[in-house]
């Protein structure tokens, strides 16, 4: 869950932690040699699709708004994307715990390279009807949502096998989703405004058959195999969800049994679902922002896709010189104090300059502000998280909290689309960034925020037993970029 989000106290030792709360000491990633190719090819893929992405939402729903006129059927373009998004992720976690998120992922992303190829290509045979746009653009969601779930579960053993700090690993994960948010709104306003749309599609599905290849290809082939359970008697090598937990010997655990472990484990952490119903209503925001809001803004003021590509670059690149700097120094802040700085400067002030009739030159000021604020949310987020969980609840317990934290998204641009229509562009913005407001303010009242700042269990590494409970540790779940 990032705040976004998609998506982070003293480092660790860079041998094993283990989790009080959930058994002892864990096996670390000292074990084994130490290995950056993992982490390096992950974030490869994350980049690469991610940009392929971000170029996409700029395209799509300015290739709605240009051939319809209607910011309404904009945001029902957004809303058939992120549904079957968020759906098919929520109920997706068992899966990548039972396969392996490395099979997931490049499948997944194949299955998205092709879906999003044929937009381009019936659009120009002329076979591209208005429904038919819909099933290709519900098709890449579904597909888009447990591939990149699968790449935030490999960042835990990419780390865990560079012997990288989480807080670390997490800050390369949230500065590779900045650049991304900088790169694709630049290439895709330049490509819009010289070949149009369809040229962004194209681009989006070249991204995503290259994701794909990465993963299958340049990752090692014993990177991301199936989780493992604890044992009764041994170490835990048991695949997740082919050996059930301590005490049920060979029974095969089932797909919902699994899906209640996870749901059971988030329910009992106060933390973790504050940060999701915080970072729900700001996603819902940001959604809202993204698909319709700022084209409508850019129609409007006759900036067109390169104002887009203009707000979206400054954004992403102030994003990634926050992020740069929440991963050299995170582990040295006050987790709490910086993440609701982060949100006060991400959050409204976008919204609220758009609602002004000010120069270009301020607006972008704003987005820089709000992109370097934004830089710090995933490093902290992810970090608090991946301390949280069980290692063999990975999968599982991020589709929920990402599912939930994503849950409005699918209909941010929807009501978006229809607030606009019947009341205008700027009295929306002024409401969504009062909205803003007060929803950081208010959930800052909460005490489970306190938690923020404690480590949980943290030991020294100790040898592994037959009692050795894998690490203890999830990425959250994520949002998308504002901007």
């Amino acid at each position: 869950m990032s705040a976004d989000a998609t998506i982070p106290a003293p480092v660790p030792s860079p041998g094993s932690t283990s989790a009080a709360a959930d058994g002892p000491a864990a096996k670390g990633p000292d074990t084994g040699p130490r290995s950056f190719r993992p982490l390096v090819g992950v974030l490869t893929a994350m980049a690469v699709s991610l940009t392929g992405t971000r170029v996409s939402a700029i395209a799509l729903p300015w290739f709605v708004l240009a051939t319809t006129g209607s910011a309404t059927m904009t945001g029902v373009v957004a809303f058939v994307e992120l549904a079957p998004y968020v759906l098919v992720k929520a109920f997706t976690g068992p899966v990548i715990d039972r396969l392996g998120p490395r099979v997931v992922s490049w499948t997944t992303d194949a299955v998205s390279a092709v879906a999003a190829g044929l937009v381009p290509l019936l659009h120009a045979l002329g076979l591209l009807p208005f429904w038919l746009l819909l099933v290709m653009v519900a098709t890449i969601g579904a597909a888009r949502g447990p591939g990149d779930l699968a790449k935030e579960v490999m960042v835990a053993e990419a780390a865990d096998r560079g012997r990288i700090p989480m807080e670390r690993a997490t800050g390369l994960s949230g500065v590779t989703e900045r650049l991304a948010t900088t790169i694709g709104p630049a290439v895709g306003g330049g490509l819009i405004a010289l070949l149009g749309p369809m040229a962004g599609l194209t681009v989006n599905a070249v991204a995503f058959a290259l994701g794909s290849l990465v993963i299958a290809v340049v990752l090692p082939r014993g990177m991301g195999r199936p989780a493992t359970l604890p044992e009764a008697s041994g170490p835990a090598t048991a695949p997740t969800g082919v050996r059930a937990a301590a005490g049920d010997g060979d029974r095969p655990v089932g797909y919902w049994r699994m899906f209640r472990e996870g749901f059971a484990f988030l329910r009992g952490e106060p933390l973790l679902l504050t940060v999701i119903v915080t970072v729900a209503v700001t996603n819902l925001l940001d959604a809202a922002f993204m698909t319709v809001l700022v084209p409508v803004w850019a129609r409007d003021t006759g900036g067109g896709p390169a104002a887009i590509g203009l707000t979206g670059s400054a954004w992403g690149i102030a994003a990634v010189a926050g992020s740069l700097i929440a991963a050299a120094v995170a582990h040295r802040l006050p987790r709490r104090t910086v993440f609701f700085v982060g949100f006060l400067l991400v959050g409204a002030p976008r919204f609220l300059v758009l609602a002004m009739d000010v120069p270009m030159g301020l607006v972008i000021a704003v987005f820089v502000v709000s992109g370097f604020g934004g830089g710090f949310l995933n490093p902290i987020l992810g970090a608090v998280q991946f301390e949280r969980v069980p290692r063999h609840l990975l999968g599982r317990v991020n589709a929920l909290g990402d599912s939930l934290a994503w849950a409005g998204i699918p209909v941010g641009g929807l009501l978006a689309g229809a607030a606009v229509s019947m009341v205008g562009l700027i009295p929306v913005l002024l409401a969504c960034g009062g909205l803003y407001i007060a929803t950081t303010a208010l959930s800052g009242l909460r005490p489970e925020w306190r938690e923020m700042d404690r480590k949980r269990g943290r030991a020294p590494a100790a040898a592994p037993d037959a009692s050795s409970t894998p690490e203890q540790k999830v990425p959250g779940p994520t949002a998308p970029a504002p901007g």
